[in-house]
C-alpha cells in the first residue's frame, strides 16, 4: 500500500516530460487493457 502511494506521489510531482512519452503511456495502457 505504501509503495503504491509513493509511486502516486512521484507521478504527481513529476509530470510527463514530453508529449511523446504521454502518447506512449496512453498506448501502453490500451495494450495492457486489451491483453487483460
Amino acid at each position: 500500500m505504501a509503495k503504491s502511494q509513493d509511486a502516486k506521489k512521484t507521478t504527481k510531482k513529476e509530470p510527463l516530460k514530453t508529449p511523446k512519452e504521454k502518447k506512449e503511456a496512453k498506448r501502453d495502457k490500451k495494450n495492457a487493457s486489451k491483453r487483460d
